[in-house]
């Protein structure tokens, strides 16, 4: 019994292993295609239409005037005393 039982299975191993496999076939991908040179230039088209003239705007108002200020006091007139300011040395500086 354990004879047979070895034998059957080696026997079915061997009969799977001999199947016939599908072959596996990879195909190319597909080339892309290169332009040609430009062709020639083609005529010019006609000119468009001239666009709608935009409407005026309207005049501003003038605005209001301002108010006049109040008039300032009269100072005092000055005494007798005299401040004099020399100009610095021509050696001197900052």
């Amino acid at each position: 019994m354990k004879n047979s039982l070895l034998i059957a299975s080696l026997l079915m191993s061997l009969g799977l292993a001999a199947c016939e496999k599908p072959t596996v076939v990879n195909m190319p991908p597909a080339a892309t295609p290169v332009p040609g040179p430009a062709g020639p230039t083609g005529a010019t088209g006609p000119q468009g239409a001239s666009g709608a003239q935009g409407n005026t705007g309207n005049q501003g108002n003038t605005g209001y005037t301002g108010d006049q200020g109040a008039q300032g006091a009269t100072g005092k007139t000055g005494g007798n005393t005299v401040i004099v300011v020399t100009p610095p040395a021509s050696g001197a500086q900052n």
